[in-house]
């Protein structure tokens, strides 16, 4: 009789093991997609910026999470293929980075959480009802930069600037979006403007050479087929004696003038704080409002200052 409680015993803690041990094989690892339109300073560092924010918050990639990072080297084409893989996966939530990237995927699902980030506007690229009540499962962060500070910020450099052009891809929405604020900013500024748009990289070095000689400075904003053209833009401008005001900082590390922007790694840190919510059930892209940064940094190419004969003023 002994003999038998002993064996009951024991046949319950191994029962009792069993099932903790197949309830840790069986714990959900939580996949996140993420889809990035091209590489470039600005949409690298806001997705490292993205990770380190999960990270922070107790959400690690390879032991409790599993993120499955897709780029689309610039095309649209695989923006749409990749939007496709995420959605068929099944993650738990989806980080677009950039407007095309962004728009590729929230036209695949309404169910599947989706946020995203380096989009200027959400609510005009159609991704939300509004920026300030979304509505459906898409929220996130935008990065726009504060356009009418940045001709401020040209006209000290420059002064004696009288004509700005205005050099974006004319397929992103969020750029077109920037340049309008830009030029709004002109008119009051006394400052007369053109538009140069590309379609495509290859058009870059000629429609930026093709504004040497009509333009005082270029202006370029958070455009994605600019930014990660930048180098060859600042190669052309800048040997032509052309000062550029650019939309981020990584912009001014490859041979722009200046900048005065966004911090894209401190965005995707302020993303990852919404995706935890998320995740942890706290909140809904929904109800989440689309969130901006509060503080722009100031950024100056003393080399390109240099080279270009600019003093930068004392008060900069």
């Amino acid at each position: 009789m002994k003999m038998k409680k002993i064996l009951s015993v024991l046949l319950m803690v191994a029962a009792v093991s069993i099932c903790f041990t197949g309830c840790k094989k069986s714990a959900k690892t939580i996949k996140i997609g993420v889809i990035q339109l091209v590489e470039h300073s600005a949409l690298d560092a806001n997705y490292k910026g993205f990770v380190d924010g999960l990270a922070e918050a107790g959400y690690v990639d390879g032991k409790n999470i599993k993120i499955d990072y897709q780029n689309a080297q610039g095309e649209q084409a695989n923006c749409v293929t990749i939007a496709d893989k995420l959605v068929n996966d099944r993650d738990d939530l989806i980080f677009a980075i950039a407007t095309p990237a962004a728009q590729a995927v929230a036209n695949l699902t309404q169910d599947i959480p989706i946020l995203v980030s380096s989009v200027t506007d959400p609510e005009s690229a159609k991704l939300v009802a509004s920026n300030k009540e979304p509505g459906g499962n898409v929220s996130g962060t935008s990065d726009l930069t504060p356009c009418a500070a940045q001709m401020e910020l040209l006209l000290k450099l420059v002064p004696n600037a009288k004509t700005v052009g205005m050099l974006y891809c004319s397929s992103e929405q969020n750029s077109f979006f920037q340049v309008k604020l830009a030029e709004e900013a002109c008119d009051k500024l006394g400052l007369k403007y053109v538009e140069a748009t590309v379609s495509n990289s290859n058009e870059i070095q000629q429609v930026t050479q093709n504004l040497c000689g009509k333009v005082d400075v270029i202006y370029s904003p958070t455009d994605n087929m600019i930014a990660a053209g930048m180098a060859l833009v600042a190669q052309v401008a800048n040997e032509n004696g052309i000062p550029t005001i650019c939309g981020e900082e990584g912009m001014v590390n490859q041979g722009g003038l200046a900048t005065y922007g966004i911090n894209y790694y401190e965005l995707g840190k302020q993303t990852a704080k919404m995706a935890v919510e998320i995740l942890e059930g706290k909140n809904k892209p929904a109800t989440m409002p689309i969130q901006y940064l509060d503080k722009c940094d100031l950024k100056i190419n003393e080399d390109t200052a240099k080279k270009l004969g600019i003093t930068i003023p004392d008060n900069l």
